[in-house]
């Protein structure tokens, strides 16, 4: 296991759209691996594969009781809407204020291929879940909100 270097802002694979993952295995369990290490070390609360250099869609949530591994993961239900500060690993020292669904339910599968449902997330793990999978469609926060420092974001 090993921590990862983590793309910044603005590195063209951040702005991609990542590929499904097809192939389930060996190579996603320990990229997985990797990515909790790297999420963990930067003391961040999620991390998508893009963020690392790898454009697939898996994303890694590691928030109090939650840890989860998504692989193709897709909102298919939301309701609510409310505004709130996201930071994020590959736009350091900024912090944006974003609105995102109070409630959520995510069709994924696990790193083993496993399908998986997440029905009526809410709180903070479903505004994480909405952010990490945004990175797998090339969106950031400062493409969502209102930044609440000031910095040139956009050079």
């Amino acid at each position: 296991m090993s921590v990862l270097p983590i793309l910044v802002h603005p590195h063209p694979l951040l702005r991609q759209v990542a590929a499904p993952v097809t192939d389930f295995g060996h190579p996603v369990l320990s990229l997985v691996r990797n990515m909790f290490d790297t999420m963990f070390k930067m003391k961040g609360v999620g991390l998508a594969a893009p963020q690392v250099g790898v454009s697939l869609r898996l994303v890694v949530v590691g928030y109090k009781q939650h840890q989860l591994a998504l692989v193709n993961p897709v909102i298919v239900d939301q309701s609510g809407e409310e505004w709130g500060e996201e930071g994020c690993l590959s736009l350091p020292d900024l912090t944006v204020v974003v609105p995102r669904s109070t409630r959520i339910t995510v069709s994924a599968h696990s790193p083993s291929g496993r399908p998986i449902q997440l029905k009526q997330l809410g709180g903070y793990v479903a505004r994480i879940i909405q952010h990490e999978i945004d990175h797998l469609d090339g969106i950031l926060i400062i493409d969502k909100g209102e930044a609440s420092h000031d910095r040139d974001i956009h050079s």
